[in-house]
Parts: C-alpha cells; sequence; structure tokens
C-alpha cells in the first residue's frame, strides 16, 4: 500500500520513522582508522545478559525497542542462530559498543545492530567499529553488505553509512507501538521523539 502524498495522520500510541535501506555490492576503500584506544572482540557465545545491557546501552537513546521485551528463548534464538555473529567495542575496559552481523542469507551480510554508547558518539569509535565491520562482512563470500537505518537514530546516521561506501536504495515507514508507552523502553528516553499517548 501507498501512502497518498501529503500528512498522514498517526494514532495516539504509536511511532513513526521513516527508514532508509543501505547497501554496497562491492568493497569500497578503507577508511583510515582514527586515534583512540579500542579494540574488538568476538562474543561467542553472547551471554543474554550482555546482550541485553549493550542493547539498551546503545540503542536506548535511539527507540531500539525490537529485542527489548523479549523472553530468553525468542532472543536467544536470534543472537545465537547459525550465521549472526556479534561483536563488542571494548575501551576502558568495557563494551561501549556492538555490533551484530547476519551472514545467514548466502553472499550477504547484514548489520543487523551497530552503534557505540552515547558517551563515545564523536570520539572516532564508530568509525573504527564500521572499520572493523566491513573488514570481517568483506573477508567473506559476500556480494553484498546492506544496512538499515531510520529518523529516530543519529541525525548523522545515513552521511555516516554513505561516508562508509554505502549508498540508499529503498525507503520506507514503519509504524509500531510507542516502546515507552508500553513499558519496554523508560518514558524519558528519546527525547527528540514526543510522547504522544
Amino acid at each position: 500500500m501507498l501512502l497518498p502524498d501529503g500528512y498522514s495522520d498517526i494514532p495516539h500510541g504509536k511511532i513513526a520513522a521513516v527508514v532508509t535501506h543501505l547497501e554496497m555490492t562491492a568493497r569500497p576503500p578503507m577508511r583510515d582508522d582514527p586515534p583512540g584506544a579500542w579494540r574488538l572482540r568476538k562474543v561467542d557465545p553472547p551471554a543474554l545478559d550482555w546482550y541485553r545491557d549493550l542493547y539498551l546501552r546503545v540503542g536506548e537513546q535511539w527507540l531500539w525497542f525490537t529485542r527489548t521485551g523479549l523472553d530468553d528463548a525468542d532472543l536467544a534464538s536470534r543472537i545465537h542462530a547459525p550465521g549472526v555473529e556479534l561483536y563488542g567495542l571494548v575501551a576502558d575496559g568495557r563494551d561501549e559498543g556492538l555490533l551484530e552481523l547476519d551472514f545467514s542469507v548466502a553472499g550477504e551480510c547484514q548489520l543487523l545492530y551497530f552503534g557505540v554508547t552515547a558517551k563515545f558518539i564523536g570520539t572516532g569509535a564508530a568509525r573504527f567499529l564500521m572499520n572493523r565491520a566491513l573488514e570481517i562482512a568483506w573477508s567473506r563470500d559476500v556480494g553484498r553488505v546492506w544496512v538499515h537505518t531510520c529518523t529516530f537514530d543519529h541525525p548523522s546516521a545515513v552521511a555516516f553509512y554513505q561516508r562508509s561506501g554505502f549508498r540508499a536504495f529503498k525507503r520506507q515507514i514503519e509504524v509500531a507501538d510507542d516502546p515507552r508507552l508500553n513499558g519496554k523502553l523508560p518514558r524519558d528516553v528519546a527525547r527528540h521523539v514526543p510522547v504522544i499517548a
């Protein structure tokens, strides 16, 4: 179904975002690593508590809610699935960035989740993490690496992905229950998206 031109009402209690899908079909030139004392570690197998903590610390302010509220079995089935790899960006002795790659579709790699905690935004940590993500993805037999982001994310997210070598290929509207109203996320997060109950 196509949305008509103009404004479309979003019901109270819902949120709506414009989702941009981006891809690359050839390995891009690698950008220089920024200065910083970061390292990447593979987490295999990822503990559920570790994942939940890092997922929230990275994504809560951007309304990452897809994985919140999942019971242990459902979360484990996703993060322990064949082809899914989890990495932590280590800074100051603690995981401060999340990289989740999905190689389950032959010839493809999807960046399922990618981000750093608030205190590392703007420090170069995300550039370091993206460089490692692309190294890992393109070290496999893939012809496509893709990701999606939305208007709830950091305002520079699309430009960051484009500078990394991705190109936009599709845009969608996502409508969902506001996770701050159903208890999946605290009410006071993501102040850039007003709560309309």
